[in-house]
C-alpha cells in the first residue's frame, strides 16, 4: 500500500525528483524550492499563495512555481485534498531556447484546453516514475510534459522541413539504440551521441520514427525476446538479457506488443 505521502527517484535522473501526496491534514507555509515544480491536484481545492497573489486551484488544475518563489498551499476545509508534484533541477532545462526558458519562470494556471493536455503528460511522467520505467521513458515523457507547458499552440512542437541534417540526427539515435537496446539509455547518452540538446532530440526523433526514442527501444527488446524464447530459453534469463530486471513489467511490456504473454509465446512455437 502506499504510503500517504511518497517520494519518487531515480539514481540515473538525479536532477528530477516526484511527490505524491494524500493527505487532506497537510497544508504548506510560505516556503521555496531550489528546484522548478510542476504540480497537479488530484483530488479537492486548494489555496495557492503565490509571490503576494492568493489563487484557488481546483481538481484537475495544473500550476507551476519557479524556483526560489515563494509560496504556501491550504487545502479547503473538509476537502479530501490529493496531489503530485514534479521538482526538476534548473541544470535539466539546458537545451531550451531562451524565449521558452522565460516562459517557464512565471507561476501560472493554465486555460481549460492547455492544462487538460499538460495534465496528461504531467501524468504519464509520475506513472513512468512511480512503476520505476526506463530513464529514457521518464524523460522523455516530462519533455512532453515541458514542450506543452511552453507551446502557444500545437504548431510549436512541429519542426522545420526535413533536411539531411535531421535524418543524420536520427540515424545516428536508431543506431545507438539498437547498439544499447538493452542497456539503460539516457537521453544525456544520446545528447552526448548525437551533439543536440534533449528537447530537439526527442522532437527530431519522434517526428521521424513516430515513436519516441523509449518506446522504440522497447520494440528492439521485444523483438529480440521473441527470437531468444524461439530457442526456449528460460524466461528469467530472456528477460534480463533484454534489459528487464522485473518479469511482471517484461510480460506486460511483451503481451502490449506480441498480443499475448511470454510464457505462452514460447510454448506455442
Amino acid at each position: 500500500m502506499m504510503s500517504a505521502v511518497a517520494f519518487h527517484r531515480d539514481p540515473l535522473l538525479p536532477l528530477l525528483e516526484a511527490k505524491q501526496c494524500m493527505r487532506s491534514d497537510l497544508a504548506y507555509h510560505k516556503h521555496f524550492h531550489e528546484e522548478y515544480s510542476i504540480g497537479l491536484i488530484d483530488k479537492g481545492t486548494t489555496n495557492a499563495w503565490c509571490d503576494g497573489k492568493l489563487l484557488q486551484v481546483d481538481e484537475g488544475r495544473l500550476i507551476s512555481f519557479p524556483p526560489t518563489m515563494i509560496h504556501a498551499c491550504q487545502p479547503q476545509e473538509d476537502s479530501d485534498w490529493e496531489y503530485k508534484m514534479l521538482y526538476i533541477k534548473p541544470e535539466w532545462f539546458q537545451g531550451l531556447k531562451q524565449r521558452e526558458i522565460d516562459q517557464l519562470y512565471i507561476p501560472y494556471l493554465l486555460e481549460d484546453g492547455k492544462n487538460k493536455a499538460c495534465r496528461l503528460h504531467l501524468n504519464r511522467t509520475m506513472d513512468a516514475i512511480a512503476r520505476k520505467g526506463t530513464p529514457l521513458e521518464i524523460e522523455s515523457a516530462l519533455i512532453d510534459l515541458v514542450q506543452a507547458l511552453v507551446s502557444q499552440n500545437a504548431s510549436d512542437l512541429e519542426h522545420e522541413s526535413p533536411c539531411k541534417q535531421d535524418q543524420k540526427y536520427v540515424k545516428s539515435i536508431r543506431e545507438y539504440l539498437h547498439a544499447h537496446f538493452a542497456e539503460q539509455v539516457t537521453l544525456e547518452g544520446l545528447e552526448i551521441e548525437t551533439g543536440i540538446s534533449k528537447f530537439h532530440l526527442v522532437r527530431l526523433f519522434k517526428k521521424w520514427s513516430h515513436l519516441p526514442p523509449h518506446a522504440y527501444q522497447i520494440l528492439l527488446r521485444i523483438n529480440h525476446a521473441k527470437a531468444e524464447l524461439a530457442k526456449q530459453r528460460p524466461i528469467a534469463d530472456v528477460a534480463a538479457e533484454v534489459g528487464f530486471y522485473d518479469q511482471s513489467h517484461f510480460a506486460k511490456a511483451f503481451f502490449k506488443i506480441v498480443g499475448t504473454t511470454p510464457q505462452k509465446y514460447a510454448f506455442s512455437i
